[in-house]
């Protein structure tokens, strides 16, 4: 290589070049005047591209050296080529390579999938007999093996008998979650792909076996299903449905947990057997890379529990020893120092006030922390649906000193929620007619917690007008108090009544957040109500009115699993309320008892038995001076299914119901879920039984029963109910089929 020469070889064919730089300069430049004022106006191009160049580039481009001599001989070049040696370019400092370093160009290895994919399927079959491992020994299925199969293409075998470990059953279920090869069960897959696949799921069957402690586990894997052809035949082609991939497992030795550091935990003290003892892993147990995870977040929790507001607990660290067949374990522990709460602080003070909060707290000042009641407060901040999003965290105020815990306040900010809120419902069964009602609320009206409701119903045989107060977490955490003014008029078949009501009480409530086991409710209730019963209604006499007092109370136990919605457990609930009615001045006196209880049995995964009884007795006074409103009635979407809103029970001379003293009531459903919409409609057959008596037990002498089929279907705030039902002993009157639509479960 000659730089000269080709330097000289370029000279002699650049003119056509030049030729058309100088064209698209001369197009390029303006022209006139202006033109000439550009060539005057900078020397450095006009010596580079002189005028003469700009104004005849043909001729400029022709009178040059070498245009005028041409090109050098030939020999000339070729001489110069041969013999001139290549000077330094100024500024190199790379020596320039000789030929004999450069390394030899390799090709590259082929890729045996995509060899795979170009050959054809005949090919493609000789080419993977077996696709069996090249270092595997001469035969590697296991002779006595648990099989399993994982997916439509796919097989694990492991050695059975005494060769069979304890773990096989969740090492195949974990790698069945990672597999490729399932994974993609219904794609139609070239042979290529499956190969490809294979060799994925191989290296991933080999990790799940080092995540239980099987460092040295051998995975041999085979192709099954390709077919074989006879000497001198066609193999047929091969069906890649019908494609098995089979992995043999030989776990070999199972590894052990050898010594076991957890940095700076001694330092706790008096503490640390207990926090040691929240870290179940010791030396000899198996290594089982799930339960390094779940013990190291255990001691945090521990920690978190006993007052180290701080600590800190890294990642574990197992070095494996394979000549031990050990694995060391190290998890880095800083526990930092034993602290106490300190105060609750809000960041919307007039909203929610740090005094309300530390009321809802768990914890008092000067209690050991505990990291479960700070969460503990912010889940109970969310439940009173106030805020939108809030943040609870913890801030040392005081550091551990001389034996004594440092101290931690717990500062909350608050996103406040939209507070106000407009509700409707709308209802119907075939015994009650129409239901709608609506309601407007503000949450907060009151800070912290006070409630202000003015609701509305408008209906076939009810309707009202109230006013509801109600100031949750009062005085403690969950006690609510309530207190509610209305005017209502009903219409029914039993009895007319238009009555003024003014409830007062204290009541442990529920949530959804926070499903409590017990609540109880207890208060007051004042009530004018001016009434008259069926047979008045039908001889058009006067109401008559009644003044009543109340001390309504009310225990249940909640042993569900769902507030809205549940599917297994129990619940009991009792009523009680004393009462002193007066009627035209006369004075009388009873007690008023219920008894409800349901219980919920799951049957398999889509099936849900539920069954309910309820009882009630009025004691210590006649039916007659009991006000129409205030007796025992049976019958409707919430009682018994089938027959009309409260026309189970005595009955007056002209046929219409009079209620009763005693309640019985008993129902068995079976909810069945279809599958239809993702599982969100489910099939409800259903029995009911009820009785209504003027005794003060329950006789069961004229019980009605009933029967139907429903459909829920389930949305965010719970299933939406549509039940038909019919009488199976109708009185005379009664409707032959019950249509009843409501929110909820029927209980």
């Amino acid at each position: 290589m000659a730089f000269t020469a080709r330097r000289s070889a370029t000279l002699t064919v650049e003119r056509p070049l030049v030729r058309v730089l100088a064209a698209l300069i001369a197009l390029a430049l303006p022209s006139g005047h202006a033109f000439a004022q550009s060539m005057q106006a900078d020397q450095e191009l006009e010596a580079l591209i002189p005028d003469s160049a700009v104004q005849d580039p043909e001729k400029w481009a022709q009178d040059t050296d070498a245009a005028r001599s041409g090109a050098p001989p030939s020999t000339l070049i070729e001489e110069i080529e041969a013999d001139t040696a290549m000077p330094d370019i100024p500024g190199m400092t790379i020596a320039w390579p000789d030929g004999s370093e450069l390394p030899s160009i390799e090709p590259l290895s082929p890729d045996p999938d995509i060899e795979v994919a170009e050959q054809s399927t005949d090919e493609a079959v000789e080419a993977l007999p077996g696709q069996q491992d090249a270092d595997a020994p001469a035969s590697v299925r296991l002779a006595d093996a648990d099989v399993s199969r994982v997916g439509k293409q796919v097989e694990v075998a492991f050695p059975s008998g005494k060769e069979a470990i304890a773990e096989e059953g969740q090492i195949v279920s974990r790698f069945a979650g990672l597999s490729s090869l399932k994974s993609f069960d219904d794609d139609e897959d070239n042979l290529a792909q499956i190969v490809r696949r294979a060799r994925t799921d191989r290296e991933t069957l080999q990790e799940v076996m080092r995540v239980y402690g099987y460092y040295d586990a051998q995975v041999y894997q085979t192709l099954g299903g390709l077919g074989e052809s006879a000497d001198g035949e066609t193999a047929a082609p091969v069906d890649v449905e019908k494609v098995v991939v089979r992995y043999d497992v030989q776990p070999g030795p199972q590894y052990h947990v050898g010594k076991i550091a957890l940095g700076d935990l001694a330092a706790t003290g008096t503490d640390y057997e207990g926090l040691r003892g929240a870290f179940k892993l010791n030396t000899g147990d198996a290594i089982n890379s799930d339960r390094i995870v779940a013990e190291r977040l255990s001691l945090q929790t521990a920690l978190g529990e006993t007052g180290y507001a701080f600590a800190k607990v890294g990642d574990p660290d197992l070095l494996i020893d394979h000549e031990r067949r050990e694995g060391d374990l190290t998890v880095p522990v800083t526990p930092g120092g034993v602290y106490a709460f300190g105060k609750v602080n809000s960041s919307r003070e007039k909203f929610l006030s740090s005094r309300h909060l530390q009321r809802i707290s768990r914890f008092d000042p000067g209690d050991r922390f505990k990291r479960s009641e700070v969460d503990d407060l912010r889940q109970a901040i969310l439940a009173t649906g106030l805020v939108s999003s809030v943040t609870v965290d913890a801030r040392e105020v005081a550091s551990p000193a001389a034996g004594q815990p440092g101290v931690v306040d717990v500062d909350v900010k608050l996103t406040p929620a939209p507070l106000r809120t407009i509700a409707g419902l709308i209802g119907y069964s075939s015994g009650e007619g129409f239901r709608v009602e609506a309601s407007w609320e503000h949450r907060n009206f009151f800070p912290p917690e006070g409630m202000v409701r003015v609701r509305a119903v408008a209906g076939t045989q009810e309707q009202l007008a109230g006013l509801t107060f109600r100031r949750n977490n009062f005085l403690t955490r969950d006690l609510v108090l309530n207190a509610d003014l209305y005017a209502r008029n009903q219409t029914s078949s039993a009895f007319e009544a238009r009555t003024i009501s003014f409830t007062a009480g204290l009541e442990r409530q529920t949530t959804l957040l926070f499903q409590k086991p017990w609540v109880f409710a207890a208060g007051v209730e004042i009530l004018a109500t001016g009434e008259r019963d069926a047979a008045a209604i039908l001889a058009n006499e006067r109401r008559k009115t009644y003044f009543i007092g109340a001390l309504p109370m009310r225990a249940a136990y909640d042993g569900s699993d769902n507030l809205l919605d549940p599917t297994r457990g129990f619940r009991v609930g009792l009523r009680v309320s004393p009462e002193i009615s007066v009627l035209n001045g006369v004075r009388s006196s009873y007690g008023k008892a219920q008894l409800d209880a349901s219980y919920y049995q799951p049957m398999g995964e889509k099936l849900v038995v539920a069954g309910r009884v309820r009882f009630g007795t009025i004691i210590g006074t006649d039916i007659t001076n009991i006000a129409p409103s205030r007796r025992f009635y049976a019958g409707g979407g919430g009682s018994v299914r089938g027959y009309g809103y409260q026309l189970i029970g005595p009955r007056d001379t002209a046929g219409e119901p009079s209620g009763g003293r005693a309640l019985s009531e008993f129902s068995l459903e079976a909810r069945v879920k279809t599958g239809l919409l993702g599982g969100a409609v489910s099939l409800v057959p259903f029995v009911d039984a009820g009785a209504v008596d003027t005794t003060t037990t329950p006789r069961l002498r004229d019980l009605k029963i009933g029967a139907g089929i429903g459909l829920r279907y389930q949305t965010n705030f719970g299933p939406i109910r549509i039940d038909l039902g019919t009488p199976l002993n109708p009185s005379k009157g009664d409707s032959r089929i019950g249509v009843y639509v409501a929110l909820g479960q029927a209980f």
